[in-house]
């Protein structure tokens, strides 16, 4: 019976708006409205790398406070910028007041340059 009350209810066909998001439409409810209203709110992942390191394990209990660990990148490089975790953005480090960093944006990665040029994640 649960099957049935499910199928009574009335669906939108959402398969003639897919190749308009594959080709950088938005897609529109009935009436012409945009339907991107619906996503401002979706809590998004923003992940920012400064470098990375590759350390044994050995070496890792050995941290303590006041331990440097030496980051593959150089001071002044690019910090990369993910979005759930795929690559979006580059850009640098800046102080926002006393207490906290943050990062301006220098370039957005298109896909079709982050397909000819990979880095990895």
């Amino acid at each position: 019976m649960a099957e049935n009350s499910v199928n009574a209810l009335p669906m939108e066909d959402f398969s003639a708006t897919i190749d308009g998001v594959e080709n950088g439409e938005i897609p529109a409810l009935p009436g012409g409205k945009p339907s991107l209203d619906m996503l401002l709110n979706v809590p998004m992942r923003i992940s920012v790398e400064l470098g990375r390191a590759r350390i044994p394990v050995k070496s890792i209990l050995q941290l303590s406070q006041g331990s440097v660990v030496e980051l593959d990148r150089a001071s002044g490089e690019p910090l990369t910028i993910y979005i759930n975790g795929e690559l979006f953005a580059y850009g640098e480090a800046v102080l926002v007041n006393q207490e906290r960093f943050g990062v301006r944006l220098t370039s957005i990665v298109n896909r079709s340059e982050q397909i000819k040029n990979p880095r990895e994640p």
